[in-house]
């Protein structure tokens, strides 16, 4: 019995329950991932972020179904996948090695999909047709991939995926063979054509800003577990634990004391010599705490000629890297080094290497985190 799930136009919602994959037997098992549960909405565009070996690419493997769940299940619209072959779901998969096949062109490498589900040749032409105009790739369609720039190829994946009209759109690190320019203009292009077409996308990568500036939502994965999912602005700016906010930018972590209750959601803290109310993590009253501060949320000046020592809110530049739009200062201080951040630096006020200076932050742009989640 053929159990192939068809495809649609709209959009699927998709949820994992406990999906867990275990290589090797015995003394050798390795848990890749660990009973991971996600709730996926139609149309959502998720992306999947850790460090090496986190589970995120096994995960969207198993998702794919290249490879088979040890336990758990993958539900598309309420429908259990995880028996299911590739070939019977309705997925598009793309690709970090775009996987064009060479001897093909763009055309045909778009239209081979199509074939294959025995289509009728007027409906692929006008299928492949739509799909090569909507991503520009018009003019290119007797072109072979070897004729192509990394961009152009990058395009022909994604529309070879697109043209089977996925319910679900799958993305291997796919931009990871580009450079920066480059890579920050595929963003822009995949994030309007998956938005145009409201096709439920899931993302994987381990670059940061990639995953910052494409996704509605990030899961960050750690240790075959999901730490923490979230919009880019709380994984950012209110990160669930020590690794997240440490593993997404550049993060201070300043010691506190006498932490207590404040008033709904603050807490009142003792650092750098001030007692201040500062936002908290709900964990973060109850455990020994640690204070985030963001490298941008630093104000940093020259200090008073007169009073020129390393103490309490006072440092020694030790480094300035100027990048044209901002400054970043690594400030030797009593309690170790601060990176700081200044936008849009005047020429005459950038501190330089040696010299002293003053920084301070706003509370409210501070973020209390249990210390012990690291």
């Amino acid at each position: 019995m053929d159990q192939t799930v068809k495809a649609s136009t709209s959009s699927s919602s998709l949820q994992l329950r406990n999906l867990t994959k275990v290589f090797g037997q015995g003394n050798e098992k390795v848990t890749a991932v660990d009973s991971i549960n996600l709730d996926i909405n139609p149309g959502e565009f998720i992306t999947f972020l850790g460090p090496s070996g986190c589970g995120k690419t096994t995960t969207l493997r198993m998702i794919a179904g290249f490879e088979t769940p040890t336990a758990g299940s993958i539900l598309l619209d309420g429908q259990d996948m995880s028996a299911l072959t590739p070939d019977k779901r309705p997925m598009g998969m793309v690709f970090q090695s775009y996987a064009l096949f060479p001897h093909m062109s763009v055309y045909e490498n778009v239209s081979y999909g199509p074939k294959t589900k025995k289509m009728p040749a007027s409906q692929i032409k006008t299928e492949v047709d739509a799909v090569l105009d909507s991503m520009s790739l018009t003019t290119m369609a007797n072109r072979s991939p070897n004729q192509l720039s990394g961009g152009q190829q990058q395009r022909v994946a994604l529309a070879r995926a697109m043209v089977m009209r996925p319910r679900v759109l799958l993305f291997d690190e796919p931009l990871s063979n580009l450079d920066a320019k480059l890579r920050a203009q595929m963003r822009i292009e995949i994030r309007e054509v998956q938005q145009r077409l409201g096709i439920t996308s899931i993302f994987v990568t381990h670059d940061q800003d990639e995953a910052m500036s494409i996704s509605d939502r990030i899961v960050v994965m750690r240790n075959s577990k999901i730490e923490q999912v979230g919009l880019p602005a709380e994984i950012y700016l209110r990160p669930a634990s020590v690794f997240v906010a440490d593993f997404i930018g550049i993060s201070n972590f300043l010691e506190v004391d006498s932490v207590k209750a404040s008033s709904a959601g603050m807490a009142k803290v003792a650092v750098l010599g001030k007692e201040i109310d500062v936002p908290a993590h709900q964990d973060a009253l109850t455990k020994k705490s640690i204070l985030l501060v963001r490298p941008e949320s630093i104000r940093v000046k020259k200090a008073q000629a007169a009073n020129q020592t390393i103490s309490g809110t006072q440092g020694r530049v030790k480094q300035v890297v100027f990048y044209g739009e901002h400054v970043e200062y690594r400030i030797e201080t009593e309690i170790g080094v601060i990176i700081a951040v200044a936008s849009d630096p005047i020429f005459e006020e950038i501190v330089k290497v040696g010299e002293y200076a003053e920084f301070s932050f706003d509370p409210m742009r501070s973020w209390l985190l249990p210390a012990d989640t690291h």
